[in-house]
C-alpha cells in the first residue's frame, strides 16, 4: 500500500485545496468500509477524516450488512475478498436492501475479468491494490459528484441515432429498448453522446467523467467503455468506437 500519513490540519498535496463535500443537510457524508486489514481500514479510515467524513468500519461481509442497516451510509468501499462472505454477495444482498448507494470495490486481483466482475454485480468503480490514498480519495469524491448529479433534477434528453439518453427520467434506450447502467456508466454514455462523432481522448474522458485531476489511469476508461459496449452495442451494430492512439468515439450507425 502507497501511503503517507499527514496530520488532520494538512491537505492532500495531491487533490489540493477542494471544496469540502457534505450532504444536502451540511452534515457529514457517510462512508462504511469494509476490510479485514486492520491496517488499511485503520490508514483509510485517517485519510477519509481528512475530508471532514463520518466513518464506520466492518471487518467481515456479515458485519457490513449489519452496519449498513444502522449507519446508512452515502458511499461504500468495499474489499472483495473476505473472510466470511465475499464482497460480490455483501454487495448483492445491500442491493436488495435498498435502491443504490455508490460503491467502490477493492481488490487484489488485477484481471480484467475479476473487475468486470465486481462492475456486473453493482459497483461503480474498482481499486486494484496496492493503491495510493490520494486515488482513493479521488475516485470517492468522484463516485459522490456523479451520484449528486444523478439526484438534480436535469432536462436534458440526448438522441445519437437510435440512442436516448433522458437526464430527468435517467432512462436510457436503444431501439426503444431499456439499458440499464450505473452512475458511472450513466455518466461516461452521456459525455459521450454530448460529444458525437468526435474522437475523444482517454485523458478527457478521465478528466470530465471521473474528475481526476492529478493523472489517473486511463485503464479505468478502456474498462468502462469495454463494459458500456456490452450494454449498448451487443447483437446490433456497434456505435462506440475505438480510435486508435486518440480514445474513443459515439457515432450513429449508418
Amino acid at each position: 500500500m502507497t501511503v503517507t500519513p499527514r496530520s488532520p490540519r494538512q491537505r492532500n498535496p495531491v487533490l489540493g485545496q477542494l471544496p469540502p463535500i457534505t450532504r444536502a443537510d451540511g452534515s457529514p457524508i457517510r462512508v462504511l468500509l469494509v476490510d479485514d486489514e486492520p491496517a488499511l481500514t485503520n490508514l483509510l479510515k485517517m485519510a477519509l477524516h481528512y475530508e471532514g467524513w463520518h466513518i464506520e468500519v466492518a471487518r467481515d461481509g456479515r458485519e457490513a450488512i449489519t452496519k449498513f442497516e444502522e449507519f446508512g451510509p452515502d458511499l461504500l468501499v468495499l474489499d472483495l475478498m473476505l473472510p466470511d462472505i465475499d464482497g460480490l454477495e455483501v454487495l448483492k444482498r445491500i442491493r436488495e436492501l435498498e435502491g443504490y448507494t455508490p460503491t467502490l470495490m477493492l481488490t487484489a486481483r488485477d484481471s480484467v475479468m475479476d473487475r468486470v466482475t465486481g462492475l456486473t454485480a453493482g459497483a461503480d468503480d474498482y481499486l486494484t491494490k496496492p493503491f495510493s490514498l490520494e486515488e482513493l480519495v479521488a475516485r470517492l469524491r468522484g463516485l459522490l459528484r456523479r451520484s449528486h448529479a444523478m439526484s438534480s433534477p436535469d432536462d436534458e434528453v440526448l438522441r445519437v441515432g437510435d440512442l436516448t439518453l433522458d437526464g430527468a427520467s435517467r432512462e436510457v434506450t436503444r431501439g426503444g429498448e431499456p439499458i440499464a447502467l450505473t452512475v458511472t456508466e450513466f455518466e461516461l454514455l452521456r459525455y459521450l453522446m454530448r460529444n458525437p462523432k468526435r474522437a475523444i481522448p482517454r485523458a478527457e474522458i478521465l478528466d470530465r467523467v471521473w474528475n481526476y485531476g492529478f493523472g489517473g489511469r486511463s485503464s479505468v476508461v478502456d474498462l468502462y467503455i469495454s463494459y458500456l459496449r456490452r450494454k449498448v452495442d451487443t447483437d446490433r451494430e456497434p456505435m462506440i468506437h475505438t480510435v486508435r492512439g486518440v480514445g474513443y468515439m459515439l457515432r450513429p450507425c449508418q
